[in-house]
């Protein structure tokens, strides 16, 4: 698919201002939409959705369909009558830029069972309603509902350590905790049903306003999700839940050792007895709630790194083919031509560029790599191809101002010099030079993380790649948005046609031949 020269923004929901001290879908939602709007741009791009589990991770999710409990605005509730203004009294305190999601999640449950009495109190107003979401996403709910309960019901725990009939799915097993969690089941439908609705309120606003959605689909499902437990057979696990192999990546210039991920691996020709159904139910269920999807690690579609599923690190791995080309030709086949971004980053073969070309998938350039003689040339915006997408940075690195501000002060590295030679710049908004590079390359895609749209340091980094805990906290509040902000994109937008203004076709006065 050919994407439109265009300019976004990357924020994740939870980074939205709001009272309750964690971004939703409530009126700040639909306020930045409008700030995308006014500001010229045409996409707002956000990491997973789905309900994070340890470590609060976007990208460690319970499952790879449902939606994020914490993203659903109380404020909304209370509009549909589920809670009071009472209920809302008494808001824990918070820092507005810093989620404390220790807090935010106790909070946010206490208030999601007091909304869940009262829509039970009130069911027979959203009966058939509730009904047709049940039906229309049976595939992965009724599951999703039973593990999550279960998890409730098993002190949180990882499934494997459950009740073994639970474990291995016993028919007789499951009819009785069935029975027995039936309360708490409903509950969990009900919190997925409201966050649905929440979030495609706010994803027409912004189709209506003429933005579109870039979503994010993790390559790999957490090891501790309904998706692993309802479908052992497809994923490299044994019944009773031991890991047979576990992704990861080879030691590299950063790891000596590798990244151990330790999520579990796909059983690909299994899943091509069925011409990747799995596969093709959770692009469906993405592309329901974005417009754009951008797939995470894309280069373990061609090829993954296997690692023993007892290994102690990732040095013991091995690279193992997958089936990209037969994946993405059965999801055109059966979804049609759907808009995908690869994020191609990291040590990326020939082969993976072909797959990713064969599709004609943009792939990703990130400015902060582009600087400095022991960085990567293709990043630089010389070398950019149309069909790209260019970021600042990405939720993985510092913001661009605390990474040139560190590199201005490194006396070993020439990574600043470079910038400034590269730029023709001198002076100190180098945030803002480089997205203007951005805004002026080929590329068809820009998109800016907030953090630089507000031109913050590293105070507003997202995520430490391998530190546990204290990750995806970041949030802005609107007092850090001047006034006039939005004028200063608006005029990067037009000035580098993102979109192009729409062509003038003259009129041409002609007569009859003889």
């Amino acid at each position: 698919m050919k994407f439109e020269r265009s300019a976004g923004i990357l924020l994740h929901p939870t980074s939205l201002p709001s009272k309750y001290g964690i971004g939703d879908l409530g009126n700040d939602a639909f306020l930045f939409v409008d700030f995308l709007e006014k500001a010229g741009q045409k996409l707002w791009q956000v990491f997973p959705l789905g309900p994070t589990g340890y470590g609060d991770s976007p990208y460690q999710c319970f499952s790879a369909f449902a939606g994020n409990p914490n993203l659903i605005s109380p404020d909304k509730l209370k509009d549909d009558g589920l809670l009071s203004e009472n209920d809302l009294k008494n808001i824990p305190g918070h820092n507005p830029h810093q989620i404390d999601f220790g807090q935010v999640i106790e909070y946010k449950k206490s208030l999601l069972r007091k909304a869940f009495q009262n829509f039970k109190d009130k069911f027979k107003n959203y009966k058939s309603e509730f009904e047709s979401f049940e039906k229309e996403n049976s595939d992965w709910l009724n599951d999703f509902s039973f593990f999550m309960a279960a998890k409730d019901a098993h002190g949180g725990i990882v499934w494997k350590d459950w009740d073994k009939g639970l474990v291995h799915r016993d028919k007789k097993t499951m009819n009785e905790w069935k029975e027995k969690l039936s309360d708490d089941i409903f509950y969990h439908k009900f919190v997925q049903y409201e966050f649905f609705n929440q979030w495609y309120a706010v994803k027409e606003y912004a189709n209506l306003k003429g933005i579109k959605i870039i979503g994010d689909m993790p390559i790999f499902i957490a090891y501790d999700s309904a998706d692993l437990w309802a479908n052992k057979h497809i994923f490299t696990v044994d019944e009773n839940g031991k890991l047979e192999t576990v992704a990861g990546v080879p030691p590299d210039y950063f790891s000596p050792t590798g990244q151990l991920w330790g999520n579990p691996l796909y059983r690909w020709k299994e899943m091509e007895k069925d011409d990747f159904l799995w596969w093709r139910k959770r692009f469906a269920n993405l592309f329901k709630l974005v417009d754009i999807v951008r797939i995470d690690h894309f280069r373990g579609f061609e090829a993954y790194w296997e690692i023993p599923g007892d290994a102690p690190t990732a040095e013991s791995g091995r690279w193992v083919k997958a089936p990209g080309e037969k994946l993405f030709k059965s999801i055109i086949k059966h979804l049609g031509d759907v808009p995908i971004l690869a994020e191609d980053l990291g040590v990326i073969t020939p082969e993976v560029e072909a797959l990713r070309d064969m599709f004609n998938f943009p792939g990703m350039k990130i400015l902060q790599f582009a600087f400095g003689t022991g960085m990567e040339t293709k990043f630089l915006p010389h070398n950019y191809v149309q069909n790209c997408v260019v970021y600042t940075g990405s939720h993985d690195n510092d913001t661009t101002r605390a990474y040139f501000e560190k590199a201005k002060k490194d006396k070993d590295s020439d990574i600043y010099e470079h910038m400034q030679k590269y730029l023709n710049y001198y002076g100190d908004d180098v945030v803002y030079e480089l997205i203007r590079l951005a805004y002026a390359s080929v590329a068809n895609l820009v998109i800016i993380p907030m953090q630089d749209i507000l031109n913050l340091g590293g105070e507003a980094r997202m995520n430490f790649p391998g530190k546990l805990g204290g990750n995806w906290t970041w949030r802005f509040s609107w007092d850090q948005i001047d006034k006039s902000l939005h004028l200063k994109y608006l005029g990067l937008a037009k000035l580098y046609e993102r979109p192009p203004a729409p062509k003038k076709v003259e009129k041409i006065e002609t007569v009859e031949a003889d």
